[in-house]
């Protein structure tokens, strides 16, 4: 029998050249004459070990890495398909400390099997909820989801469930779920991974709130940036129909639906559910004002249910093992797992699965290693270029929505952004300001004149013009896009301004003052 030899075929590994690497291997097994079969499987996530290299053996998979093509000789003479010792050997792959300290729910599969094998994906689970919830009346499938605790993982960490109830209940002919994977925060990358290593996980999920709602159309909003996943969800979605997974019945049951994937043009205000909509419809990416809820006039002034991808492919594993199952999990309010991504000046960047509960101190020392550079931690961002920064005087915070915002910090979509002692915290708050101004959609005053002139009054500060003066003007200025934005763009870039400037003051002194005191 073939050994299998697992190379990551995900965007993140390739960028570091896991598709020479693949092509090496390639070419050196069948010049030794080896018999053996190279699977490109999605990222486990321990991106400083990409490439990565599994290999099957009787002790479960091997690991090697960070391969480079040039490694691939004296790899092969030490034994590689037989998991032999050799300088970058790993051990067993579920052993690696970062990957074996995991709660994978939602990322599972991701990593572990081909990333577009039906069978693959059934044979690790896949399909299982689905399976239950055809056989489930909608009104069922909308509780157990709702007892779950599920919230959104996109940002704003809404109910699911009252989301789902609320489109099952709205009257209209014909409804719709939009998978909102337009992920455009820094540091993030849990949207991009799973779509690449599992994305039958993302349409069964799709397709599961298809038949709790009465919605018999899909479409999943994927940004231009990634055309590896548009390229993977495109062909999962032929393989889903192939199989009457999607189709006029699935599974064969009486229930409808289909899919299809669509792909943005890069605004970041589309990340926004109602702008999102406008882009989908083919208009420009602007804020709708709120009332109506998507859920009641959504696409195409229909009942919609919009959820970020997390979401979705949260809900297969729910339908399998019960609300209980998945609620057992976490803290407070704050249901199941996580994926956070960490990412920036760190050691140990990657994707973190774990349930909600796990303080920011230890995602960032204990599981990133603390910086890449070897300086101590000045800043964290959590939640995106408009999540706040937090020194490590908060670095006691919980995972937890409710914590976060107990501290005026959001978890967002559960990147975290890490920075070192020389980072400059006015010029962070400066970035956020600019940002905003640049990736405003311009539909209300507060978010495009208050961005732009957020720019001038950091830049005053800096010049020492009437700074005392200058920070009154910042801090009403962030007020005022806080309460007067329409969405949360506007709304949520006083979020990193405030914070640095709260917990980092010294980096507000204008530059003629630091000098002086140096």
């Amino acid at each position: 029998m073939s050994v299998k030899i697992y190379i990551p075929g995900d965007s993140g590994a390739v960028a570091v050249g896991a598709d020479r690497l693949a092509a090496k291997l390639e070419t050196e097994l069948n010049k030794r004459d080896l018999d053996a079969r190279i699977i490109r499987n999605g990222s486990r996530g321990l991106y400083w070990l990409e490439p990565m290299v599994e290999v099957e053996t009787k002790s479960g998979r091997v690991a090697y890495g960070p391969v480079k093509p040039s490694d691939l000789d004296a790899l092969l003479d030490a034994g590689l398909l037989e998991g032999a010792e050799h300088p970058l050997s790993l051990g067993l792959t579920e052993e690696i400390p970062f990957l074996k300290r995991q709660t994978r729910l939602t990322f599972a599969r991701c990593g572990i099997t081909d990333p577009l094998s039906l069978e693959d994906y059934r044979a690790q689970g896949g399909l299982a909820g689905l399976t239950n919830a055809v056989a489930m009346p909608p009104e069922a499938i909308v509780a157990q989801v709702t007892e779950s605790g599920l919230r959104g993982r996109g940002g704003a960490g809404f109910p699911t469930g009252i989301k789902w109830k609320t489109v099952l209940e709205a009257d209209g002919a014909q409804k719709y779920i939009v998978c909102n994977a337009d992920e455009g925060d820094s540091g993030t990358f849990a949207d991009r991974m799973i779509m690449e290593g599992d994305p039958f996980v993302v349409i069964e999920g799709m397709v599961i709130a298809g038949i709790a709602t009465g919605a018999t159309k899909g479409y999943v909003y994927l940004r231009s940036e990634y055309p590896h996943a548009i390229n993977v969800m495109n062909r999962a979605v032929e393989i889903a129909r192939e199989n009457n997974i999607l189709g006029t019945s699935v599974l064969g049951s009486p229930h409808g639906f289909d899919m299809e994937i669509r792909v943005g043009a890069g605004a970041y205000v589309c990340g926004e559910e109602t702008a999102l909509l406008e882009s989908l419809e083919g208009r420009r990416g602007v804020v709708r004002a709120k009332p109506p809820l998507p859920a009641h006039k959504g696409f195409l002034g229909r009942p919609t249910v919009v959820n970020n991808v997390i979401s979705l492919a949260s809900v297969p594993i729910i339908m399998d093992k019960g609300a209980d199952f998945y609620r057992d999990f976490g803290m407070g309010r704050s249901r199941g797992t996580i994926p956070v991504q960490i990412a920036g000046n760190v050691k140990h960047g990657g994707l973190f699965e774990a349930a909600f509960g796990m303080t920011l101190g230890e995602l960032i020392d204990d599981i990133g290693g603390g910086t890449a550079t070897g300086r101590p931690v000045k800043a964290v961002q959590v939640g995106g270029p408009l999540g706040a920064y937090f020194p490590r005087e908060l670095f006691d915070t919980p995972f937890d929505y409710e914590a976060f915002a107990a501290r005026d910090g959001l978890i967002g979509h559960a990147g975290i952004v890490v920075f070192d002692d020389t980072a400059d915290m006015l010029k962070q708050a400066r970035f956020a300001f600019e940002f905003c101004a640049v990736e405003s959609c311009g539909k209300c005053t507060p978010c495009r004149i208050g961005s732009t002139r957020g720019v001038e009054v950091i830049d005053n500060i800096r010049d020492g013009i009437e700074p005392d003066k200058q920070v009154a003007l910042m801090s009403d200025l962030c007020n005022t896009m806080k309460f007067g934005s329409l969405c949360a763009l506007g709304g949520f870039t006083p979020y990193p301004v405030m914070s640095a400037f709260t917990h980092f003051p010294d980096d507000f002194r204008p530059a003629s003052m630091s000098q002086a005191a140096e």
